[in-house]
């Protein structure tokens, strides 16, 4: 035996002492073959997309609970609160009731994704803003005590006889004050595409060259305003480098707007985001409607993930 060998013995040796000396399990251990690694899935793009409902129109009568158990029954993983609706979650809930609304979708796995508003912007009264901005830091701080990740605000219109410039630059403003008050608490402002003339995708490319805080983003709201100008594609890029972590849609199986393309463009950009149905049919059986609108979304998503892989 060479020198070489016997000092591989010695190792060998005082390695299994060692182990031996530390107990059964490490021994155990320390004598297992290394396991190669499992090889990595490729990610898709466009996997990390996730569905979502808008208590509008289809959840709007479901109490909470009943909400949270038809989403878990058609697989949709998270909801957006629109106000006044029958799952009662509002800036009047005591502290207790905030914990007890935020462990329910805990329990349930089912993501509150934020509270939906209308809290706007562009009025002329400047104590009008000044109250709407107020209103809207109580939803952040609900939505954040909650487990929410943001609340969607909207432009909704120009003033007449005002400039249009000055009105983009007074939303851009107050969406700024509100996004600094939510960045404390780790809330999104989620800006929803809405409105007479501020649903126009230029106007709202003018509104956020104004938008300085960066949890601020475009919530694109699939309007006949998307598909005009130069079209959709060209308007989907004006603004694409500020969405926010939510999209709005209708059902995507009904009407004329080209969902297809729209989800083509999403997953070319690998958006990370929450896109969720803000339905506008009343169909017999939501439940059966939720589901035939996942498949359909799925759907579009590997038709779209073909395309680009």
């Amino acid at each position: 035996m060479n020198n070489q060998t016997r000092r591989d013995l010695l190792k060998a040796s005082l390695a299994s002492s060692v182990a031996l000396a530390a107990g059964p399990k490490a021994w155990i251990r320390s004598s297992r073959p290394a396991i190669e690694a499992r090889p990595r899935i490729p990610h898709k793009p466009g996997d990390r997309m996730k569905l979502g409902l808008v208590t509008y129109l289809w959840g709007q009568d479901w109490d909470l609970p009943t909400l949270i158990a038809n989403c878990k029954k058609t697989g949709f993983k998270g909801v957006e609160l629109r106000v006044d609706h029958a799952h009662k979650v509002s800036p009047r809930l005591t502290a207790a009731e905030r914990k007890a609304v935020k462990k329910l979708f805990t329990r349930n796995k089912i993501i509150l994704v934020g509270m939906g508003c209308n809290w706007d912007f562009h009025h002329t009264d400047p104590a009008k803003v000044a109250a709407n901005i107020e209103g809207a830091k109580a939803w952040v701080k609900l939505s954040c005590d909650c487990g929410g990740s943001g609340v969607k605000v909207k432009p909704n219109a120009l003033p007449k006889g005002v400039p249009v410039a000055k009105t983009c630059e007074q939303i851009g403003n107050a969406l700024n004050v509100v996004g600094k008050y939510a960045a404390e608490y780790k809330q999104e402002i989620r800006v929803e595409v809405h409105g007479g003339g501020t649903s126009d995708l230029p106007v709202i490319k003018q509104i956020f060259d104004h938008v300085t805080q960066p949890n601020v983003g475009v919530c694109w709201n699939c309007n006949p305003q998307d598909l005009q100008g130069k079209g959709l594609e060209y308007n989907f890029n004006l603004v694409k480098k500020r969405f926010a972590a939510t999209v709005h849609t209708r059902e995507f199986n009904i009407g004329d707007y080209p969902y297809q393309k729209l989800i083509d463009l999403f997953v070319a950009m690998d958006y990370k985001g929450w896109i969720l149905l803000e339905a506008r049919t009343k169909p017999k059986d939501r439940i059966a409607a939720m589901i035939e609108q996942r498949q359909t979304f799925e759907k579009r998503v590997k038709n779209a993930q073909g395309n680009v892989i």
